[in-house]
């Protein structure tokens, strides 16, 4: 199953101490672990802050090295709406734990994987 990951997503371990792709193995089975140049370029913009959310964001950059990079399609347009489009396109879940692509998400019948009481991940559909 293919799994698009967000910034969010991959900020996740610094953040709430859980291992990623163990987690999503635990979740969906074989997990193919997915992100577009967008998501790469929010992570860096954010690496270069201070800080835990400058932290968190290199340590997803090392975590998106070994997710296969896909081409979203247009670029220049809002990386929430090319995750969006990318997962109705490519039919695939999205993690992520930001509350308004959530939304978009599951308003398009895209389902979601998201964190739980920040310990577990779990699928909204």
């Amino acid at each position: 199953m293919r799994v698009l990951l967000d910034a969010n997503a991959l900020m996740m371990p610094a953040q709430f101490r859980i291992d990623l792709f163990d987690a999503l193995r635990g979740l969906v089975g074989h997990p193919e672990p997915v992100v577009i140049p967008a998501v790469v370029g929010e992570l860096e913009r954010l690496a270069r802050g201070r800080g835990a959310a400058g932290i968190a964001a290199r340590c997803g950059l090392i975590l998106a090295a070994s997710c296969r990079l896909v081409e979203s399609g247009p670029a220049g347009a809002p990386v929430d709406e090319q995750i969006l489009n990318y997962a109705k396109r490519e039919g695939c879940m999205v993690m992520t734990n930001d509350r308004a692509l959530r939304c978009a998400l599951l308003s398009q019948n895209v389902p979601v994987i998201s964190l739980k009481n920040q310990k577990t991940l779990d699928i909204l559909r």
